[in-house]
């Protein structure tokens, strides 16, 4: 493998990561949302990703990370019987989002941790070129 392919790996890493962050931070801002009916209530969203294989002619190698799509939980939503709250149902029910704010917490911090991962991989291949540069000095 190239030491120049660890940085698109690292890259596609960081952003896939990235996003992973961006769709927990959603998650949480979304956790305490009601609305009126089970169709309309938020509910937790995670993407999936995928390693791309590079093909070559010995076999594959380790290629970067794609991402696939972003999927909903399929996890019941909340549903309470509060006749007097503005946005229940014609039968007094409200429903509340299926985020699990525990599990987004530990969710974020591998997130955070992964893409801090691969910024530690792109930084010491890059002192790792440096040094071989300065060999021919």
């Amino acid at each position: 493998m190239s030491l120049f392919n660890i940085f698109d790996i690292a890259g596609s890493g960081m952003s896939a990561q990235s996003l992973r962050l961006n769709t927990t931070a959603s998650n949480l801002a979304n956790a305490d949302s009601v609305s009126s009916s089970v169709g309309e209530t938020y509910r937790s969203r995670q993407p999936v990703f995928a390693t791309v294989l590079d093909d070559a002619q010995d076999g594959f190698k380790p290629g970067s990370v794609q991402v696939r799509g972003i999927v909903e939980s399929q996890a019941p939503v909340k549903q309470e019987y509060n006749p007097a709250h503005p946005m229940a149902d014609e039968n007094g029910f409200v429903y509340h989002s299926n985020v699990d704010p525990i599990a987004e917490m530990a969710n974020m911090m591998s997130a955070s941790r992964s893409y801090q991962n691969n910024v530690e991989i792109a930084n010491t291949s890059k002192q790792l070129l440096i040094r071989t540069l300065q060999m021919g000095k």
